[in-house]
């Protein structure tokens, strides 16, 4: 595994520092944008603007790449988001903080997309699977680091911007040092939404639910947790814990799905963190303590949701339409995500900060209610038929690609 993992170390060292400087920035700004007194509709859709940007860039950044390079769009996309979190707090206006985050989700997704085409083509095929599960713990554990910078400074203040910035920046080091060939950058064609449907309609349910969720998480989690009471340290522990909840839990989840009917299992974990949400929701006004508990639970569920999805939806395609279809979903998921942040900034507006956990349940449970329906109306996958689980988090199109081209004997849960 050392031997494996040692010529691709720039690139995940490059990746885990880019990324916990985004991952102070999302959470900083939404904090900071509730102190400068943003409504929580305005924040939602600030907050929501990332993951438009995200989905545009998506089809804008790929030409870029092929046109530059990997090492210079590298640095274009870096310097580009380095800048943009500085001019956040240089300006503090709601429209300009919404362009600023198109801008910044943009340059996020063509930073995925050069980290994950070089992974890609620098790893032999037995090794695949091991080297993107590595991946998805430097980028889940780098994430909730970024969460624990926001104890360190105010976050009124300019110096956690700085730090985000300086993170971004200082991650072209370890891309510009490398001795890694550049590789080409493939086209990613997309099967349509509406054959993804007819191919499985779970897999387009969970893919939707997953993303209305975890964008309403990045995006309003900060927001809820400063309105219910927590302080800085709070927040950072409340999006941190179910940060690596999702961290530890999706690899038994996958585990588990690759066993039985995956329908079943989404629908499981739809009830079952419906019903965490709930418990959540009697659990803010308790201990901090366990508060923090049940969102680690749930977010080791909710994480769960998009790559049993992208599983279950590869079983039912031929190996030649894999990537294409989990490149489908990937884009659904982003859609979701743009829309999760702002149609929570209007609930937390209207209702309160705890209608977050309420959207969660309802959400959760619509997804559980839809699968089960599923089930009684269509036979399950064969098992000798299941597709490799990978555990993943939605990045770009490129990861779909190393996902596509694991084959089953790299899974290291059944090493």
């Amino acid at each position: 595994m050392l031997s494996t993992l040692l010529p691709i170390v720039s690139l995940l060292l490059g990746i885990g520092i880019l990324l916990i400087g985004n991952g102070l920035l999302g959470t900083l700004l939404a904090l900071r944008a509730g102190m400068d007194g943003f409504s929580d509709p305005v924040i939602g859709l600030v907050m929501s603007a990332y993951f438009v940007g995200f989905f545009g860039g998506t089809f804008i950044c790929p030409t870029l790449i092929r046109r530059v390079g990997h090492i210079r769009a590298f640095a274009i996309f870096a310097a580009i988001a380095a800048v943009a979190a500085l001019l956040h707090v240089l300006m503090i206006e709601p429209f300009f903080w919404l362009a600023l985050r198109v801008v910044s989700g943009v340059c996020q997704v063509g930073l995925y997309t050069v980290i994950e085409s070089w992974l890609n083509a620098s790893i032999p095929n037995a090794r695949r699977g091991q080297v993107f599960g590595a991946y998805m713990v430097v980028t889940l554990f780098a994430l909730a680091l970024g969460q624990a910078l926001i104890t360190h400074a105010d976050p009124a203040g300019f110096t956690l911007f700085a730090i985000a910035s300086m993170l971004m920046s200082l991650a072209l080091l370890p891309i510009a040092f490398t001795s890694i060939p550049q590789p080409q950058l493939a086209r990613t064609p997309r099967l349509g939404l509406r054959f993804l449907y007819r191919a499985s309609p779970a897999a387009v349910g969970g893919t939707l639910a997953s993303g209305l969720i975890i964008g309403a998480f990045w995006g309003m989690g900060p927001v809820f947790a400063l309105r219910i009471g927590l302080d800085e340290a709070g927040v950072a522990g409340f999006m941190s814990a179910t940060i690596l909840g999702g961290a530890a839990l999706q690899w038994p989840i996958g585990h588990l799905s690759d066993r039985v009917d995956r329908r079943r299992v989404l629908a499981v974990i739809g009830a079952t963190a419906a019903l965490v949400a709930l418990v959540t929701l009697l659990l803010t006004e308790g201990p901090v303590f366990g508060l923090v508990l049940a969102t680690f639970l749930f977010g080791g569920l909710a994480f769960s949701v998009y790559p049993v999805s992208v599983a279950h939806m590869n079983d039912h395609l031929q190996p030649e339409e894999a990537l294409e279809g989990s490149s489908g979903l990937l884009l659904l998921h982003g859609l979701g995500a743009a829309a999760g942040p702002a149609l929570v900034g209007v609930l937390i507006g209207s209702f309160g900060p705890r209608s977050l956990l309420i959207y969660f349940a309802v959400a959760l449970a619509s997804l559980a209610v839809f699968v089960a329906l599923r089930i009684r109306q269509a036979p399950p996958v064969a098992l000798e038929d299941h597709a490799h689980f990978a555990p993943m988090v939605r990045t770009s199109p490129e990861a779909l690609a190393v996902v596509a081209d694991t084959p089953p004997s790299a899974d290291p849960e059944a090493s």
